[in-house]
């Protein structure tokens, strides 16, 4: 899966437990209507690829579903394994129709 949005947090790379296991926090903003703010977890040798990325920033990253269940409850999490800056990101705009294509619209025989 795939997702765009702007970089509004790049956490540091922390550590986590005892056996090594590091992970860094991506949060970005969606470009809908709504827009949602994603927290999105880089874990391992993946948190360094968040290293050439600033805040503020329009990017694509891919992420995996990620869920777990602990003591009866369960948890989900985004989990990113690829990011490019992407300049399109943003609101798009609806089409508007050719001039040509309107008028054809108007030539039907009912």
């Amino acid at each position: 899966m795939e997702v765009l949005g702007k970089v509004i947090l790049l956490g540091s790379t922390e550590e986590v437990g005892q056996n090594g296991f590091t992970k860094r926090q991506l949060v970005l903003e969606t470009t809908e209507q709504y827009p949602q703010k994603l927290a999105i977890d880089f874990v391992k040798d993946k948190t360094s690829i968040l290293d050439s990325y600033k805040i503020g920033e329009n990017v694509k990253v891919s992420i995996n579903l990620r869920g777990s269940e602990y003591k009866e409850k369960y948890y989900v999490n985004l989990q990113g394994w690829k990011i490019e800056k992407d300049s399109q990101t943003g609101i798009k705009q609806p089409e508007t129709p050719v001039a040509n294509e309107l008028e054809d619209a108007t030539d039907l025989p009912f």
